[in-house]
């Protein structure tokens, strides 16, 4: 199973947002690279870089940051926040991303997002189905949608979508624990390969994960909280 750790940029800033609301924002660190220098030093194969300014804003802002992290790593990163164009995307992959995370632009304009797919293939297009209450949120999560997260998933999943991103918001940045229920069922979705997001607080709650099924987990606040620690997750890899 991937382990995959989540770095959030806001402000140019490691931070770590509870349910995505902007204003419970912490500050782990002023400076993102030396983070990311101290996840690739353990091992860690995959980082997942958060554009928060540019979900937000809706375009794209922290690019500058994927190009200075991928310069100085051999990590494999998921890109995700704000891509709302064509041209955006090309320009992540062209700054050293492995692969892009897209939600809001999936629900908001479906022939742009599988002409990407078809584009640039199925592992390097991942469909970003975040939600709360099992409906699918867009826009940094600042907007609900009448979307039922199955049904989005198995409906993209019809269309070629096989990677898929999923956090439960209600649960996200608690360290309550994954949303089981919820991953049982869109893994039952046939041919999805499912990365869970958020609440991990203990190595118990990965390994649960990946006895579902589960291809990855994003590990985030659990790690600049104190919780676990990198060479841990780094012995897991």
């Amino acid at each position: 199973m991937r382990i995959i750790v989540a770095l959030d940029i806001l402000g140019g800033k490691c931070v770590r947002l509870t349910r995505g609301d902007y204003s419970t924002r912490k500050i782990y660190s002023e400076d993102p690279l030396e983070i990311a220098k101290r996840i690739d030093g353990e091992g860690i194969s995959y980082l997942h870089l958060v554009d928060l300014d540019g979900a937000r804003a809706g375009h794209l802002v922290n690019g500058k940051i994927l190009e200075d992290i991928s310069g100085s790593s051999r990590m494999k990163i998921d890109f995700s926040g704000g891509l709302r164009t064509r041209d955006e995307v090309k320009r992540i992959f062209e700054s050293g991303a492995f692969s892009v995370t897209i939600g809001s632009m999936a629900v908001r304009d479906p022939d742009l997002f599988l002409s990407l797919l078809s584009e640039w293939s199925t592992d390097k297009i991942i469909l970003g189905a975040d939600c709360n209450n099992r409906k699918i949120m867009t826009e940094g999560w600042l907007k609900d949608s009448d979307s039922d997260v199955l049904e989005f998933i198995r409906d993209y999943s019809s269309k070629g979508v096989r990677f898929v991103t999923c956090t439960d918001i209600e649960r996200d940045g608690t360290m309550k624990g994954p949303a089981i229920g919820l991953y049982r069922d869109i893994l039952e979705i046939d041919k999805v390969k499912l990365i869970a997001g958020g609440c991990i607080a203990a190595v118990g709650q990965i390994k649960k994960l990946s006895d579902i099924g589960c291809e990855g987990v994003i590990i985030g606040k659990a790690l600049y909280e104190g919780k676990l620690e990198l060479k841990d997750l780094g012995r897991l890899c």
